[in-house]
């Protein structure tokens, strides 16, 4: 007779998302509806928080920028990440290598990363001053314009050796077979990619992009640490790093939680979006017949 699976067998991950996950999400919930500095008693106040957050006009701004920050994001690594792991997925000894050189920014800590860039930006010293011409004249970090921008562009160096490791998984995962008889019925490369390599990729792209979102409305210390707390004045101050300094500078922990809230709510709509759209979640299999 065929035993059922355990609950027990489960009962280590219930655990421990309970307890890193569900119970702070809980006490999150908790203080959003109240008063609190961090150091005394949280003091129940309703609904005041909301209510200030639907009036803040410093978090609406906040909010726009991590949208740009996450939509810039997305469409530079997508593209990055995806053709990079496609050729990385290759099994040549050259790729393997340049692959293992090119995934070095996984090794590093975000802290690290941040004060490499902020060095290397740094209009006194650093590489674009060295290098000189137009690169020279440009406050990559000190104009409102571009700041934002900038820091995408380091997240993107930071997080694309990260997806190129899903597209290079999934990638290796696609049948040769089908490769294979596109070649014999004169596909070239770019028809191959294009009608065999992006179709059996459809779900990594979707996990990949799900991750981007989750990250954008997730991260602020690249931006606490490469902008001095989202400068010049407040151009790349998104909503986690508002929400960071709201709590533990401004020591308004109670206010802090309801854009912590708002935050879990906007990413957990955003991915359920995307996979409602995609189709992701009927997760059929695209290697029917190879």
């Amino acid at each position: 007779m065929r035993q059922r699976p355990s609950f027990w067998y489960a009962a280590p991950a219930f655990a421990f998302f309970a307890l890193f996950a569900a119970l702070p999400m809980v006490l999150v919930v908790f203080l959003s509806f109240t008063s609190w500095d961090g150091l005394g008693t949280p003091q129940p106040n309703g609904v005041d928080n909301w209510a200030r957050l639907a009036d803040d006009g410093q978090a609406y701004d906040a909010v726009g920028r991590t949208a740009i920050l996450m939509v810039v994001s997305w469409l530079v690594q997508t593209p990055i990440a995806l053709l990079i792991g496609v050729w990385a997925a290759g099994r040549q000894r050259s790729r393997a290598v340049l692959s293992s050189i090119f995934f070095l920014p996984l090794l590093l800590s975000t802290a690290a990363i941040a004060l490499l860039w902020k060095v290397m930006l740094d209009p006194n010293f650093g590489v674009t001053q060295a290098l000189g011409g137009p690169l020279g004249d440009i406050q990559f970090l000190g104009d409102p314009s571009i700041a934002l921008y900038t820091v995408a562009f380091v997240i993107t160096w930071q997080y694309v050796p990260f997806h190129t490791l899903l597209y290079q998984g999934a990638a290796r995962a696609i049948p040769r077979n089908l490769y294979e008889a596109a070649t014999i019925d004169g596909a070239g490369r770019v028809r191959q990619f294009v009608h065999i390599t992006l179709p059996q990729l459809r779900y990594t792209i979707i996990t990949s992009s799900i991750l981007m979102i989750v990250g954008s409305l997730t991260t602020f210390d690249t931006v606490l640490i490469l902008t001095d707390g989202g400068g010049p004045g407040t151009a790349s101050r998104i909503a986690p790093l508002h929400m960071y300094i709201t709590g533990f500078s401004g020591f308004e922990m109670g206010y802090a939680s309801t854009m912590a809230v708002l935050l879990v709510v906007v990413g957990t709509g955003l991915s359920l979006l995307v996979m409602r759209v995609t189709g992701y979640r009927s997760m059929n299999s695209q290697q029917e017949g190879a």
